[in-house]
């Protein structure tokens, strides 16, 4: 696993990338410069065409928020001119599939960087959270807008106001995570769905991805409208046509992203 100072990176498995955050005596406090880093990774993974899929993990704990010291630095206009945004963006925009896969604290940033993926793997010890109320301040990272989304109004509000966490199972059920298992197989799992994913024909998958997450941002008739384009322009590919014979021919289809 090549390691840079504040994650490490690997390919467990063709076609899927592994980035596990590197700060385990501070419980992974996300850090500008690690958010820097984890920005610049995927940048250059959506570049790779041989990464399909990428796993994000924190090992036995995925992040217990930001680090406390480097923001208690920063004053207001600090706060206005601060870079982390722009790695936040680059998180968000990252167009190929994201999986986290969280072992025991998620909390704070940590929470806010679980929920910019798109499934969520969580061992049975997982506890999720925004915390940020007890700090004086709120969740500053898209807390507030991704959390209500993924488990509606009223848990919301008891998390965000009161800063309790939540267990892996009340995760589950609220829709904040796709699956629990236990926590020494998290990663395992993740890995695992990441190569079917890995699997799938690329520009499907990316386009179902960008119509997924219009859900969230679109009214309905928008959001059809953009799956209907999305599924036609898909008829041109080489994938479709190599997916659709391998089905009547009975085989394993090789899709090649063209």
């Amino acid at each position: 696993m090549q390691a840079c100072s504040d994650i490490k990176v690997d390919i467990p498995v063709e076609g899927v990338q592994l980035i596990q955050l590197n700060r385990p005596d501070v419980k992974n406090a996300l850090r500008t410069q690690l958010l820097a880093e984890l920005a610049a990774t995927l940048r250059a993974s959506e570049a790779d065409a041989a990464i399909r899929c990428v796993v994000l993990t924190g090992g036995e704990v995925f992040a217990a928020g930001a680090d406390i010291r480097e923001m208690a630095a920063l004053d207001a206009i600090g706060v206005l001119n601060d870079e982390r945004p722009e790695h936040w963006a680059a998180i968000r925009n990252f167009k190929k599939p994201l999986i986290a896969a969280v072992n025991s604290y998620c909390l704070g940033g940590g929470c806010e960087l679980a929920m910019h993926a798109d499934v969520i793997i969580a061992g049975d010890n997982a506890r999720f959270g925004q915390p940020e109320i007890n700090l004086g301040i709120i969740p500053g990272a898209g807390g507030t807008q991704r959390l209500i989304r993924n488990v509606g109004k009223s848990l919301a509000m008891k998390m965000v106001l009161s800063g309790e966490m939540i267990k892996a199972d009340t995760a589950l059920a609220s829709g904040l995570v796709a699956e629990v298992v236990p926590a020494a197989e998290t990663l395992e799992r993740a890995i695992a769905l990441a190569q079917t994913i890995a699997s799938k024909p690329p520009l499907a998958v990316q386009l179902a991805k960008e119509a997924l997450l219009q859900a969230y941002e679109t009214p309905l008739f928008s959001g059809l409208a953009l799956e209907r384009k999305s599924f036609a322009l898909l008829a041109a590919s080489e994938d479709r046509q190599e997916g659709i014979a391998a089905f009547t021919e009975r085989r394993q289809a090789h899709f090649k992203g063209q």
